[in-house]
């Protein structure tokens, strides 16, 4: 294979296509309005975890426990990337609520190199709190999040471009 076909192989659609895309200010808009509403939604969160007596981490982190897939196993490196945290901080994170007694850390019978992280029910109690008040904030306001990223989504580069008929706009 010669050096040039090779280097085609990397090349994507998007390179090909995508870079030639002009961005249109309706975009830019929805883009600004999806991420003003996913901040303050985060923000809300993490004022909801404070008034549940949690920092905002530790209910990360609770819920990401709660959350896990059927399938999944709750060990300090799926906390890590569930949480984009690094390992030592997952630890840390770990370590302040096992203090506070909402987790339990256990070696896995099958690897015993690999600790697993359980919900103590102080902890069950304490992400459901946290998580019936999000869901009711969600339910009551939620549709603002769901409608800026529709508005993205609905963007198609289809339906930015506008046919041009003897300079009426079809």
């Amino acid at each position: 294979m010669s050096r040039v076909s090779a280097s085609r192989q990397y090349i994507s659609y998007y390179d090909i296509i995508g870079s030639c895309m002009k961005v249109a200010t309706e975009d830019y808009r929805a883009l600004a309005a999806l991420r003003y509403r996913i901040r303050l939604f985060l923000s809300e969160g993490d004022e909801a975890a404070r008034r549940g007596g949690l920092e905002p981490q530790q209910y990360q982190l609770l819920l990401a426990l709660r959350g896990l897939p059927e399938d999944a196993e709750a060990t300090i490196y799926t906390l890590a990337d569930r949480l984009s945290l690094k390992h030592n901080s997952t630890v840390e994170l770990i370590d302040r609520m096992e203090k506070r007694k909402f987790v339990h850390r256990t070696r896995s019978r099958d690897d015993a190199r690999c600790v697993l992280v359980s919900l103590l029910p102080r902890g069950e109690e304490a992400v459901q709190e946290v998580a019936r008040q999000r869901i009711t904030e969600l339910r009551a306001g939620g549709t603002a999040l769901v409608d800026a990223l529709e508005m993205l989504l609905k963007r198609t580069p289809e339906s930015r471009r506008k046919k041009k008929t003897r300079g009426v706009t079809i």
